[in-house]
C-alpha cells in the first residue's frame, strides 16, 4: 500500500512537470515575434487591381478575360506576397511590368514563377526604389497569350 502511495505521489509529480513544461512551451511559442516578415502598424501597405483586355496598354483589346491582383507588401522586410487569379485565357507568360514610358508601359520587374491560377507567390526583397513605385501606382500586372502576344489582361497596382 506505501508502494502504490509513492507511485502516486511521483506520477502526479511528473504530470505536474510535464504541464509546467508545456504551458512555458505554449506561452514561449505564442510569444515569438515572426522575424522573417514581422508586420508592425502601418508597415504593411495593401494592394490591388483589377485585370481586363481594356486596361491593356497602348491598345486596350476585346478580350473577355478577367483577373485580379492582391497583395500585401511588408515595408520593413520589402517582401511583396501576392496572389493573382484570372479566367478565360491560357497565359503564355505574366509578371508585373514598372510604367517607365509616357504611353503607361514599361519592362517586366517581377516574372511570376507559375502561370496556373491562382497564382500564389512572395518576392526577394524589394529595394526602397521599387517599394515606392509601387505605393505610387507605378506598376500593373500583365498576363500575356499567343492570341495577345503584347499582353491580353492587365491593371494598374493601386493601394487598396
Amino acid at each position: 500500500m506505501l508502494t502504490l502511495i509513492k507511485n502516486s505521489r511521483n506520477m502526479n509529480k511528473t504530470l505536474l512537470r510535464s504541464m509546467v513544461a508545456l504551458m512555458a512551451v505554449t506561452v514561449t511559442l505564442t510569444s515569438c515575434k515572426d522575424e522573417e516578415n514581422p508586420l508592425v502598424g502601418g508597415q504593411a501597405t495593401r494592394l490591388t487591381a483589377r485585370l481586363d483586355g481594356f486596361s491593356e496598354k497602348p491598345t486596350s483589346n476585346t478580350s473577355t478575360a478577367t483577373g485580379t491582383f492582391n497583395g500585401i507588401l511588408n515595408e520593413v522586410t520589402g517582401v511583396l506576397n501576392y496572389t493573382v487569379t484570372y479566367q478565360g485565357l491560357t497565359p503564355t507568360q505574366g509578371h508585373l511590368h514598372r510604367i517607365n514610358n509616357a504611353n503607361g508601359t514599361g519592362p517586366v520587374d517581377i516574372p511570376f514563377p507559375s502561370l496556373t491560377s491562382p497564382i500564389i507567390a512572395s518576392t526577394t526583397a524589394l529595394s526602397q526604389d521599387q517599394i515606392s513605385a509601387m505605393k505610387a501606382g507605378q506598376y500593373y500586372a500583365n498576363l500575356h497569350t499567343s492570341r495577345f502576344p503584347g499582353g491580353e489582361i492587365r491593371g494598374d497596382i493601386k493601394l487598396q
